[in-house]
């Protein structure tokens, strides 16, 4: 990739400055606190120590992550140094390194950062590094793609379902499996709700977090994020706001995360919990059941696809992008991504891979239904523009769900507001 100097320090710039809006695009699998910085010092072509950072503080010098990243830098003939960050700081230092000129071999980021990276010059493309993505399921590989360019490869997927609760469903006589549509759906909370027990729980706040979870009901009835106040947009966020008014999900989604959602769901006074894949364990201790997202008018919703892209940033050295290459396809292998995917509650963006999940596991298969049906947020060639679209959209449905506007009104001011800001 060449990239003038001026032009990626102006590029880059402008991505700090946007920064905390792409930030806040978190998926489903948070961090923990950052444990501290660290500088890149890229090996040469042969040999030599190579940088790698990756959003999981939570995993120590002395977990089988890093062993397994340290291993991979060793078959390719190199020595690995890791730095660990959370998500917000891993992009704010990414973008300083390439502001600096000093990127890290290696990047692990959350799948909406790419596009951000990518835009900032800072990441080479697969033609360029030689990664391989022909094995990736395209949906799940969509995230990383801007411009019909590919920027990296996925380590795996978490999405959004809907969990249930078995005992409460029996009680008011629903079966799971009538549940194919949003007007069923809608009749199994009114049943619920006649045997006084609490229909359906999810994450409405005003954050990335909300627009995560209302993309399945609002690419469900066919909507795209390129047209906010479509009507099938409006039929979305009218369903939600007619499930508060009728008490079939409680007042407190407007300020629910999916943390504080979930936790509502295991109180077991709920029939229904939105919610992802990594809540299963705990969603098995308490017996909890799986099924799709219903669409509007049928079959499964898109649900929005969460989850970390392997890239390379651009470097001096061009000759270090065949052994950063060597590293990911390492961490990127069958036997190592079902290790770690299955560690980070995630489903593999490979056939192979979901099939040996599913060989150790059979109750995946609702996952790998669903992450097969799911979108990348910045799919459609939206890019960086869809940090600006989330958040005029959850803005939208915040106002809405509290009774500020009418959805329609709510999402007219989002399409105003989002076009606004983009042709800025």
């Amino acid at each position: 990739m060449t990239v003038h100097r001026s032009r990626r320090a102006s590029a880059i710039g402008a991505a700090l400055l946007a920064l905390g809006t792409a930030a806040a695009a978190l998926t489903g699998c948070s961090s923990s606190a950052s444990s501290g910085g660290g500088s890149s010092s890229s090996g040469s072509s042969a040999g030599g120590t190579y940088t790698f950072w990756d959003p999981y503080p939570q995993y120590s010098a002395s977990s089988a992550w890093a062993q397994l990243v340290s291993k991979c830098g060793t078959e390719a003939g190199v020595t690995i140094k890791r730095t660990a960050y959370d998500t917000t700081a891993l992009t704010t230092q990414a973008l300083l390194a390439g502001q600096q000129g000093n990127s890290p071999d290696i990047l692990l980021v959350d799948n909406p950062v790419v596009s951000t990276l990518a835009s900032a010059g800072i990441l080479t493309t697969t033609a360029q590094n030689g990664l391989a993505t022909g094995a990736i399921a395209q949906n799940i590989l969509g995230a990383g793609v801007i411009n019909g360019k590919t920027y990296g490869v996925p380590i795996g997927a978490n999405t959004l379902a809907l969990y249930y609760n078995p005992t409460i469903l029996k009680a008011a006589g629903v079966s799971p499996t009538s549940i194919t549509s949003w007007a069923t759906l809608t009749a199994a909370l009114a049943k619920v709700k006649a045997i006084g027990k609490k229909g359906i729980t999810f994450a409405g706040i005003n954050t990335e977090e909300g627009s995560f979870q209302f993309l399945p009901w609002f690419w469900g009835a066919g909507a795209s994020l390129t047209n906010l106040d479509s009507p099938q947009a409006i039929a979305a966020l009218t369903l939600w706001t007619t499930w508060i008014k009728d008490g079939y999900a409680p007042n407190s989604v407007i300020g629910d995360t999916q943390t504080t959602s979930w936790q509502e769901f295991q109180t077991g006074d709920f029939a229904f919990g939105e919610n992802g894949t990594w809540q299963k364990a705990t969603a098995a201790q308490m017996g909890a059941k799986v099924i799709q997202i219903p669409a509007e008018n049928g079959g499964s919703a898109p649900v929005p696809t969460g989850g970390e892209f392997f890239t390379i940033p651009v470097q001096k050295n061009t000759a270090t992008y065949a052994t950063s290459a060597k590293i990911v396809s390492c961490l990127s292998s069958t036997s190592n991504i079902v290790t770690t995917d299955n560690t980070l509650n995630y489903i593999a963006p490979t056939q192979a891979g979901q099939q040996a999940q599913l060989a150790t596991d059979a109750s995946l298969q609702s996952w790998v239904s669903a992450v097969g049906v799911a979108k990348a947020r910045t799919g459609d060639n939206l890019g960086t523009k869809y940090p600006i679209i989330s958040q005029q959209m959850w803005t939208a449905v915040q106002k809405a769900e509290s009774g500020a506007a009418s959805p329609a009104s709510a999402l007219q001011a989002a399409q105003s507001a989002a076009t606004a800001a983009i042709n800025k």
